[in-house]
């Protein structure tokens, strides 16, 4: 049976803008070895999933440096710490990046984006009944087209190489399990209109 490892020292080795970087040494408690592991300290982020009452689906494009491409994406973002939790994150940012409100946010599930290497989560939220509500909100670095996709068309984006980003295809399959399975669940953390 597999045990977790012990923590025997932790030390910084940079901070930077968006996340910090420790060393950890840690000891195997089947074989006693000392390994070094370096671990990306992160905050949560989210994804919001944007439906129309028409079956359409916000999505937006954006300039990726990672990977020097324009990625088609939905509405997502770094979990503040003034925001008051991944819910409030995703109002924040479907506003901000689409110009978007939407009746209802609904949670969809979070998952750990690489736990080998990195602490945060990823949360997805169904925000739905989307509708137009002002202009964008972009921070600096930001240049954000929004793009409206029809929902059935998502699938064969995702195929064809189109949605490559791997936390969008993840958003996407907790939205199928959603809809296949939870549609009417009652959630204790959706939140109506803001």
């Amino acid at each position: 049976m597999i045990e977790k490892w012990d923590k025997l020292n932790s030390t910084p080795q940079g901070q930077y803008a968006v996340f910090d970087v420790r060393k950890d040494r840690m000891q195997s408690p089947t074989t006693a070895e000392e390994h070094a592991f370096y671990v990306i300290e992160a905050p949560d982020w989210v994804n919001v999933i944007p439906v129309t009452p028409d079956g359409q689906v916000v999505c937006i494009r954006q300039y990726r440096p990672g990977t020097d491409r324009v990625t088609l994406e939905v509405p997502g973002g770094v979990v503040d710490a003034g925001d008051g939790g991944p819910a409030a994150t995703a109002w924040r940012e479907l506003r901000e990046e689409t110009g978007y409100g939407a009746d209802r946010m609904i949670p969809l599930g979070a998952v750990a984006p690489n736990p080998a290497i990195q602490t945060n989560r990823c949360h997805t939220y169904l925000a739905q009944g989307a509708y137009r509500d002002g202009e964008q909100a972009l921070d600096g670095a930001e240049e954000i087209d929004v793009t409206l996709i029809d929902l059935d068309a998502i699938p064969a984006l995702i195929t064809n190489g189109q949605i490559t980003h791997a936390l969008v295809v993840v958003a996407f399959y907790l939205f199928d399990q959603y809809r296949r399975f939870g549609e009417g669940r009652r959630d204790e953390e959706t939140e109506k209109r803001r």
